[in-house]
């Protein structure tokens, strides 16, 4: 027995195997577990606390001027901000925070921008490696924090003279990875 498909018969099929595997796909994205979620915030929440100790830092350190004063001025506040909206979902599941330790990243301006970009770099990297992976709910929330990071990184690019925007697209990288290099270049233990 043969069947014949007529063009209206074969668009039902291909519409009704899409919502299959649509239907699948929301399924796969309800199921992440609030646990994977609880994870991922608080790498987030560690890059964030990161970030704002190396501004606060280096604010205090009294060493810039001009555009890196306002630059870390205005990006310390925002991580605070980061910091405390990811607690705040984080509630009491927000990790223990390292002391982080910055050695002679903030001995100059010129190194505090360098180390700057590469931080900032570096969490753009984990949040492109790692939101992914969130409840359809979490990403949502974090993708405002993303925009800001994506706009720091880029604003102090500017200031150093190199292109804020190198790439079409930023690489993702791993929680391990990305705390690895946190933890060569000595920022946390």
């Amino acid at each position: 027995m043969t069947v014949a498909w007529t063009r209206a018969g074969f668009v039902r099929a291909a519409l009704g195997g899409a919502a299959v595997i649509a239907g699948g796909a929301a399924t796969s994205l309800a199921s992440r577990s609030s646990s994977s979620d609880r994870d991922i915030l608080n790498f987030f929440l560690l890059f964030e606390h990161v970030q704002e100790a190396f501004y606060r830092q280096a604010i205090d350190g009294g060493q810039l001027t001009g555009e890196l004063q306002e630059f870390a001025s205005t990006v310390a506040d925002q991580e605070a901000r980061h910091v405390a909206f990811l607690k705040g979902r984080l509630g009491n599941a927000a990790r223990q925070l390292p002391t982080p330790r910055f050695g002679n990243a903030l001995s100059s301006p010129e190194r505090f921008r360098d180390a700057a970009i590469e931080l900032e770099e570096l969490a753009i990297a984990g949040y492109v490696g790692q939101a992914p992976h969130l409840s359809r709910e979490s990403i949502a929330k974090v993708a405002t924090l993303v925009s800001v990071e994506a706009r720091q990184v880029a604003w102090i690019r500017d200031i150093a003279g190199v292109s804020p925007a190198p790439r079409a697209a930023d690489p993702a990288r791993g929680a391990d990875d990305a705390i690895t290099a946190l933890r060569k270049r000595g920022f946390v233990q």
